[in-house]
C-alpha cells in the first residue's frame, strides 16, 4: 500500500468515524421493521454480517422469523459446510486419536533428540538441527491447531447457522483455554466440537458442567494436578503404594499423582505450595470469570474452599488422550462452607457438583452473565434495564440460555437507535465480514488466520483466562486501524500474506490428496490478478459450488472452478464495481457524506472497494 493512501485513509476514516444516519424506531410485539438498515443491524448482531442477496432473504420471510430460525440451528439446513469443511481430517477427530497421531510421535521425536543429545560428549560441538523426519512429525502435530482455526473461519463465513457461530465464539471466548499452554493444542479440537458448541443454547449449568471436566480446561488452569492437602501425594520421584503408573505419571504404586507435561505453572496466591497440594487457579477462575464475576460476593476463603471441592477432578491418561477422571484418592472428603452454603463430608464428586449448582443458580452469576450477553449483543455499555430483564429471565428458567438470548433478541433495546453501530468489530469479525460482504470463495483461509495474528488476534492464542476484549477500546488505535485499512487492500489487490512461518499458526497440516505432508500448497505468488487462496468469480459463466471448492482445497481441481486452483480473483473494472456494491449492500447502502467523498477520491477501483472495506461505517456493527 502506497503510503499517501494509508494517511489518506486513516485521517479520512477517523473524521468520519462518529456520523451516523438515522435508524428505524423499534416497533412492539410482532410488528419486526423490515427495512433494509434494520435487517442489516440484526445480521450483523446475530451474525457476522450480511452476504450478498441476504437482506432480500430475510425480507422475504420476515425478521421475526429469521430471529426465530437462528434460535433453533438444528432446523437450520447447513448441508454445504460438510463439503467446504472436506479435507480437514483432524476435526473429526477425538483427543484421544490426535493423541495417538500426532502427539505421541511429537513426544518420541522430541525425547529421541533429548536422547541424542545426551549421547554426544563434546559440549562445544554445533548444535544438529532437527532432521527431515522430525520436522515433519513437527509440523503436522502443529497442523492440528491450524485445521482447528481453519474450520472457524469457514463456519463463521458460510454457515447458515449464524448464531450458532456467533455464540460458539463468545462462549469459547468466555471459557477460554489457551493452544500454547502445554498439550491444550490437542485438546482444543474436541473441547470446541463437544463442549462449547453443543450447549450455546442449552442451559448454562449444562455448559458449565461440561467445561469443568473438560481435559483442556482441567489442564489449562491445572485443576488435573489439584491434590486434597491429607490426600496420599506421592513425593518427588515416587508414588503412593499400589497401581503401576501410566503414561504422565512417575513412579510405582497403586495410585499416580499426574505429572505436569510442561514447565510448572505458578501457584495461586493462598495455594498449597507442595509440588502435588492443593492448586486455586480453576477454583478462582471459575467464580471471576465463569459465573459470579469479580464483584460477585466471594472471599478468598471461598476461592480455597472451591478448590478443595474440585480435588480429584483429573484427567486419565493424560498423554494419551484420557478423557475426565474423578480420583477419591487425592480429592479433600472434609466438610466445606462455600457462599455461606454448608458442603457435608465423604461427598466424594459431589462436592464439586454441588458446587456447580450453587454457582450457577447464584443471583451474581445471573447478572454477570446477562450483562457479557448483552455487551456482546447491544453495546459495550448495555442498558441497565436491560441487563435486568436478562437476569431475571435467567433465574426464572434455570439458565436455559435460549430463553434469556430470546428475551435479548426480541428486545426494544436490541433494535433501539442507540444500539445501532454501537459496536465495533473485533478483528475477527472485521475479517470474517469482509469476506462475507464481498461473497468471495475461500480457497485457502491460511492467509485470513494470518492476517488476524497482524491484527492482533490470533485465533486460540489468547493466553489470559479472560478471552479476548469485546468493547472499542481494545480495538480502536491509530496503528489498529491501519492494520484493518491494509486488510482491505490486500484482499481487494491480491496481497494477502501468506501462512505464517512462526510458531502454531504454520501450514503444517497433516498429509492431504494432492498435497505433500507438512508441504505449503502453492497458490502461487501475488500478482495483479491472484488473491492466493482466495477466489472470487464475477463470470455469468461459471458456477462455484461448496463440492468445487472442497475439492479445490484438498488441491484437486475438478469443475468449472478448476481454473481458480490458483487463487483466481477477478479484479476487472466491471467486477469491482459490482464488488463494491455487494459491500454497500451489506451496509445497507448507509454511508455517510464524508465516507462517499473519500471513496471518490481513490485511484483505482481496488482502493475503492477498500476504502468501503474500511470505512468506519463497515468497522461497526
Amino acid at each position: 500500500m502506497r503510503r499517501g493512501t494509508a494517511a489518506f485513509v486513516v485521517s479520512a476514516t477517523l473524521a468520519a468515524g462518529l456520523t451516523f444516519p438515522t435508524f428505524p424506531t423499534f416497533l412492539s410485539g410482532a410488528a419486526f421493521p423490515d427495512d433494509e438498515k434494520t435487517i442489516v443491524h440484526v445480521l450483523n448482531r446475530i451474525g457476522f454480517g450480511a452476504r450478498p442477496g441476504d437482506v432480500e432473504r430475510v425480507r422475504a420471510i420476515g425478521l421475526q422469523q429469521h430471529i426465530e430460525q437462528q434460535l433453533h440451528p438444528e432446523r437450520i439446513a447447513d448441508a454445504s459446510m460438510s463439503a467446504r469443511l472436506a479435507g480437514l481430517e483432524t476435526i473429526a477427530m477425538s483427543s484421544r486419536e490426535i493423541s495417538e497421531r500426532f502427539e505421541q510421535p511429537l513426544l518420541d521425536a522430541r525425547r529421541d533428540r533429548r536422547r541424542d543429545a545426551a549421547g554426544n560428549a563434546d559440549p562445544n560441538a554445533p548444535r544438529e538441527e532437527p532432521d527431515t523426519a522430525q520436522m515433519r512429525i513437527r509440523q503436522q502435530a502443529n497442523g492440528v491447531l491450524v485445521e482447528l482455526g481453519e474450520h472457524k473461519l469457514l463456519r463463521a463465513i458460510y454457515s447458515e447457522r449464524q448464531l450458532q457461530e456467533v455464540l460458539t465464539d463468545f462462549w469459547f471466548n468466555h471459557f477460554n483455554v489457551d493452544a500454547r499452554k502445554g498439550r491444550d493444542r490437542f485438546l482444543l479440537t474436541e473441547y470446541e466440537r463437544e463442549t462449547i458448541r453443543p450447549h450455546v443454547l442449552g442451559t448454562f449449568r449444562e455448559l458449565l458442567g461440561a467445561t469443568a471436566k473438560s481435559p483442556a480446561m482441567l489442564f489449562y488452569l491445572d485443576n488435573w494436578l489439584s491434590a486434597g492437602p491429607n490426600g496420599p501425594h506421592a513425593p518427588a520421584g515416587r508414588a503412593a503404594p499400589g497401581r503401576q503408573p501410566g503414561p504422565g505419571a512417575r513412579g510405582r504404586g497403586r495410585f499416580v499423582m499426574p505429572m505436569p507435561t510442561g514447565p510448572p505453572r505458578p501457584q495461586a496466591q493462598g495455594s498449597n505450595n507442595r509440588r502435588n497440594g492443593l492448586n486455586e487457579n480453576y477454583a478462582r477462575e471459575l467464580m471471576e470469570l465463569h459465573t459470579l464475576g469479580v464483584d460477585g460476593g466471594y472471599t478468598q476463603k471461598d476461592v480455597t474452599e472451591v478448590a478443595r471441592a474440585f480435588t480429584g477432578w483429573t484427567i486419565d491418561n493424560p498423554r494419551q488422550g484420557g478423557a475426565f477422571r474423578f480420583e477419591p484418592r487425592i480429592h479433600d472428603d472434609a466438610e466445606k462452607t462455600i457462599l455461606g452454603r454448608r458442603i457435608e463430608a465423604d461427598g466424594g464428586i459431589a462436592d464439586g457438583e454441588q458446587v456447580l449448582d450453587l454457582l450457577a443458580s447464584h443471583p451474581s452469576t445471573a447478572r454477570f452473565i446477562s450483562t457479557k450477553l448483552a455487551r456482546r449483543f447491544i453495546a459495550d455499555t448495555p442498558p441497565a434495564a436491560l441487563v435486568d430483564r436478562l437476569a431475571a429471565r435467567f433465574r426464572a428458567t434455570g439458565g436455559d440460555l435460549r430463553a434469556v438470548m430470546t428475551t435479548l433478541l426480541t428486545s426494544p433495546e436490541f433494535l433501539s437507535l442507540d444500539a445501532y453501530r454501537a459496536k465495533v468489530k473485533t478483528p475477527f469479525e472485521y475479517v470474517v465480514s469482509a469476506v462475507r460482504a464481498t461473497g468471495a470463495e475461500v480457497l485457502n483461509v491460511r492467509p485470513l488466520a494470518r492476517s488476524l495474528e497482524e491484527l492482533g488476534m490470533p485465533l486460540y492464542q489468547c493466553q489470559p483466562p479472560t478471552g479476548y476484549k469485546d468493547v472499542a477500546d481494545a480495538w480502536t488505535s491509530t496503528g489498529a486501524l491501519v492494520g484493518r485499512i491494509n486488510f482491505a487492500l490486500a484482499l481487494t489487490s491480491g496481497r494477502l500474506p501468506p501462512p505464517s512461518d512462526r510458531g502454531v499458526a504454520q501450514d503444517f497440516s497433516p498429509a492431504r490428496p494432492g498435497v505433500a505432508p507438512g508441504v505449503v500448497q502453492d497458490f502461487g505468488p501475488a500478482q495483479p490478478s491472484v488473491a492466493p487462496g482466495v477466489a472470487q468469480d464475477f463470470s455469468p459463466t461459471r458456477q462455484s459450488t461448496p463440492e468445487s471448492i472442497g475439492a479445490l482445497r484438498r488441491g484437486r481441481g475438478v469443475g468449472p472452478m478448476a481454473t481458480l486452483g490458483r487463487g483466481f480473483i477477478d479484479r476487472s473494472p466491471a467486477a469491482l464495481t459490482r464488488w463494491e456494491a455487494a459491500v454497500e449492500a451489506a451496509l445497507a447502502h448507509d454511508l455517510s457524506p464524508t465516507t462517499r467523498a473519500t471513496i471518490a477520491r481513490a485511484a483505482t477501483p481496488a482502493e475503492r472497494v477498500a476504502l468501503v472495506l474500511g470505512s468506519p461505517e463497515f468497522q461497526k456493527r
